[in-house]
């Protein structure tokens, strides 16, 4: 196991915890974190393109729109052929869903993954608490401030904290989550990670 150093909202270090290697010293599976990302953005297509695809779409075209011999024209059955203007479309995009399914076993994997490349490359950080006393942006920007945290931070809580949300909420590239809703597009798209002994204890809980 691997120890890190334990801070508290002024940066001053005021003890150690110890990381599970089950969670945090894994061999990083990269194909399984790029499934995930994949995963989710994937959920979050709407899939709902849609074009004209066949005759039955398209209103008219019904009558022959000249005899089939003599005409010296090409044969033709509709005026609603899809080489006609106004005709139907061919393989059109049609509404679909674009999701696809991930075992639990590979995302604990992928999260795995994230975690030890983050513990290995300074982007984890443990503070003794994360409280505010009132929700205010002010209050956040002063903290990533003390803490010396970068615009790009994650603040993983073990419990929702409704002060933490709603200072965060004015701040684009600053997350609070809970542990519960850890995935690995939040992970990734951060450059900082800082938890508490209690959410880390979840963290690792779930993912053992």
């Amino acid at each position: 196991m691997s120890d890190m150093d334990l801070i508290n909202l002024d940066k001053q270090k005021v003890g150690t915890v110890t990381l599970s290697p089950a969670v945090f010293d894994v061999k990083v599976r990269e194909h399984l974190v790029k499934e995930y990302v994949s995963l989710q953005q994937a959920a979050r297509r709407s899939g709902t393109a849609s074009t004209i695809s066949n005759r039955g779409d398209v209103r008219g075209g019904g009558k022959k729109p000249w005899r089939q011999k003599g005409t010296g024209r090409a044969r033709a059955g509709s005026s609603r052929s899809p080489v006609w203007r106004g005709g139907m479309t061919v393989f059109g995009p049609t509404p679909r869903g674009f999701a696809f399914k991930l075992s639990k076993k590979s995302k604990k994997l992928a999260l795995k993954s994230i975690l030890t490349e983050r513990a290995r490359n300074n982007g984890l950080q443990v503070v003794e608490a994360l409280t505010l006393a009132e929700p205010k942006t002010k209050a956040m920007v002063d903290l990533l401030k003390k803490l010396d945290l970068p615009e790009k931070t994650l603040f993983i809580v073990a419990e929702k904290d409704r002060n933490l949300e709603l200072a965060v909420r004015n701040l684009p590239r600053t997350d609070v989550l809970p542990v519960e809703g850890l995935n690995a597009f939040d992970l990734l798209l951060h450059e900082v990670i800082v938890c508490t002994p209690e959410s880390l204890k979840k963290i690792e809980e779930r993912l053992s």
